[in-house]
């Protein structure tokens, strides 16, 4: 729910986001610390993707200026939006922001909260965040693998990723009703596919599936199953037909029951590996990614692909397929992930509820981190 923030609190929390998937990230945080009786609430932008869900969890937040995909826009809104974050977090009394770059940006000038980060791209990869945001917080947490390849000090190494937050099975259970709501039957092949806008500030330059390669991929998998497009910008006409029409809070049971993932997603295509489908991404960023290449080469529940390689991509696709026993393999395997891993919201509970003593808690003994196994 829209929220105009009239009382001041001295237990408020405050998290800043810029994509849907963050409110994945944070929705069981946001649910663990309400009944731990903190104020916790949301800043965004207007971003309908985002307010859509913020809404549908009922989540108190603030939205503050509008998302604008123009590079030299974004510079000045990130300036309004600074300006308005400040006086926020001041006349609430927040005493622990998570998020953002645009926090980062804040912080620098203004120390009267402290700033946890959460991160899992590689620094090279994204070098604008690495040199003006992780400086500036307090506390960067990052999955384990990126060990070794992030340039701030002091960085918290945790057993888990993202997706984690919301995908471990404590926190997500799927709902079988959700086939007959997309017009299936349960035991109906179907596909799932993702076609990326690449508009962040990370993704100039990135390419993922050209238009005549998602014609070629739609073409062949229409003699195997269904398919259904997810996505929240505007498709090609020709493709708009297999838009999923479902809520977007559901999109994960969907994913969970579908035959196999393929798109040039990041986040989706590791949505659907920890889920226990196999999964195909296909743009620049294949092979090198750290968090995403663990995912595939440890666990083996991925792959990921250039845009030249598309056909090479096409040809596992048609491997795989033919597999009668792809299922059960993809199950044994995400079990084999998930017994490394961590409930990454109940490590996330414990770090903000006992924070800052559990940044160096954490560090002094990083074993501590097994007890939300």
């Amino acid at each position: 729910m829209y929220t105009d923030l009239k009382k001041k609190s001295f237990n408020s929390v405050l998290i800043d986001i810029s994509h849907p998937a963050k409110v994945h990230l944070f929705k069981n945080l946001y649910n663990e610390l309400t009944k731990k009786g903190y104020h916790i609430f949301f800043t965004t932008r207007n971003q309908k993707s985002i307010i859509e869900l913020l809404e549908i969890y009922n989540f108190k937040y603030v939205v503050i200026g509008k998302k604008n995909d123009s590079i030299f826009m974004k510079f000045f809104n990130q300036l309004n939006y600074i300006i308005k974050l400040k006086r926020i977090i001041s006349n609430q009394g927040v005493k622990i922001a998570i998020g953002s770059i645009t926090l980062s940006l804040l912080h620098i000038l203004y120390k009267g909260f402290h700033l946890v980060m959460l991160d899992d791209d590689d620094d090279d990869i994204q070098p604008f965040i690495s040199y003006l945001a992780h400086p500036f917080c307090d506390t960067l947490l990052s999955p384990s693998p990126l060990k070794g390849h992030r340039n701030k000090g002091n960085t918290i190494f945790y057993l888990g990723y993202h997706e984690l937050a919301y995908l471990y099975p404590t926190r997500f259970k799927p709902d079988k009703k959700i086939l007959s709501q997309a017009g299936l039957t349960n035991k109906e092949k179907y596909f799932v596919l993702r076609f990326n806008s690449f508009k962040a500030h990370h993704d100039i330059g990135a390419q993922g599936l050209a238009l005549e390669n998602k014609r070629k991929l739609i073409i062949t998998l229409k003699s195997y199953g269904k398919i259904f497009i997810t996505s929240e910008r505007e498709l090609e006409p020709e493709f708009e037909a297999y838009r999923i029409k479902i809520d977007p809070h559901k999109i994960h049971s969907f994913l969970y029951y579908a035959t196999m993932f393929i798109g040039d997603s990041q986040t989706m295509t590791s949505e659907a590996a920890i889920l226990g489908v196999p999964a195909f991404k296909c743009n620049s960023f294949a092979g090198k990614l750290t968090v995403p290449n663990e995912i595939e080469n440890k666990y083996g529940l991925c792959y990921s692909f250039q845009p030249h390689e598309f056909d090479k991509m096409l040809s596992k696709i048609k491997e795989l397929l033919i597999n009668k026993n792809l299922k059960q393999e993809w199950a044994v395997k995400r079990q084999r992930l998930l017994n490394d891993k961590i409930d990454v919201t109940a490590f996330l509970v414990w770090f903000i509820e006992n924070y800052p003593n559990s940044t160096t808690g954490f560090i002094s003994n990083p074993e501590i981190q097994y007890q939300f196994k």
